[in-house]
């Protein structure tokens, strides 16, 4: 790989990883209300979850969508029902001081599932 394309990927790691994006917003939240150890899960389960994104782009999954473009349509029809029942979730929750019973940090494997 030329110098030149590995310092602009380096670049665009740094960026994307300290910009106020959700993945950073929501660790930020769960640090607040969980503390950082319970937290190391979500972390981890970002990267994760980013990594296999990559495989995926990686073995071909972008072409195959292009390929397929019923795949492609349900896939965004479905990304946008999970979309609308997380903010369902959100608008009909209760904060944390009014339901205790079962408020947990986010899992490895639903940060992983999450990207």
């Amino acid at each position: 790989m030329p110098l030149d394309t590995f310092l602009a990927l380096v670049l665009f790691a740094f960026t994307t990883s300290i910009t106020p994006g959700p993945n950073n917003m929501m660790l930020f939240a769960s640090g607040v209300n969980f503390g950082f150890r319970r937290t190391v899960p979500h972390m981890l389960g970002i990267g994760a979850g980013f990594f296999s994104l990559l495989i995926g782009v990686g073995f071909g999954l972008g072409a195959l969508l292009h390929t397929v473009p019923a795949l492609y349509t349900t896939l965004k029809f479905a990304g946008g029902a999970y979309l609308a029942w997380i903010a369902w979730k959100i608008a009909t929750s209760r904060t944390l001081g009014e339901g205790k019973s079962g408020v947990k940090p986010m899992s490895f494997l639903s940060a992983a599932a999450f990207q």
